[in-house]
């Protein structure tokens, strides 16, 4: 009986996974990856995508506020070049102390980011304004991978005489080649 009891104890302690466990255990892990990497690649690029949306209504919901000061033929701010010039290539960069002080954007009271923190997209605004229909078109521009495909996000506004709401922002978010 002490051989018997021996060997069990020596055969337990040296079993090793057969085939189907093996292949259970592949199944389980490669399920397991199916779902979390595509989950969290989309959360990561969603993450990226906060600084133009959040900018974008930002922008916009002063735009009108601004309207709602001013008659139509003055109804939004005059453009205002793209900020920085040229979007940063494949990383985030910080500003010039100076960047986001043009009167547009003094009078929207926007700059994506805090001085010194380094932002990935550039904002431009244009109006367009005259004594009966004024428009506005912001939009944010960045380039995550640095390929030289740029990711483009644009709001859009309107103020025209006459118009019981006053300025408004037009519904939705264009965007063309957002995970560029």
């Amino acid at each position: 009986m002490g051989l018997l009891s021996t060997r069990t104890r020596a055969r337990a302690r040296t079993r090793r996974f057969t085939p189907v466990e093996l292949a259970i255990a592949f199944a389980l892990v490669g399920s397991l990856l199916a779902v979390a990497v595509p989950t969290f690649v989309r959360e990561v690029h969603a993450s990226r995508f906060v600084e133009p949306i959040d900018g974008l209504q930002r922008i916009g919901a002063a735009a009108v506020g601004f309207g709602r000061l001013h008659p139509v033929a003055q109804g939004f701010p005059p453009s205002a070049p793209m900020t920085p010039a040229v979007p940063p290539r494949g990383h985030c960069e910080a500003d010039p102390p100076d960047a986001w002080d043009q009167p547009t954007w003094a009078a929207l009271a926007f700059r994506p980011a805090p001085p010194g923190t380094p932002h990935c997209f550039a904002f431009g605004f244009d109006s367009t304004l005259s004594a009966t229909k004024s428009l506005f078109r912001a939009d944010a521009h960045g380039d995550l991978d640095g390929d030289g495909i740029v990711s483009t996000f644009e709001v859009t506004g309107r103020y025209v005489e006459g118009d019981p709401e006053g300025p408004t922002l037009d519904h939705g978010i264009f965007v063309d080649s957002e995970v560029e």
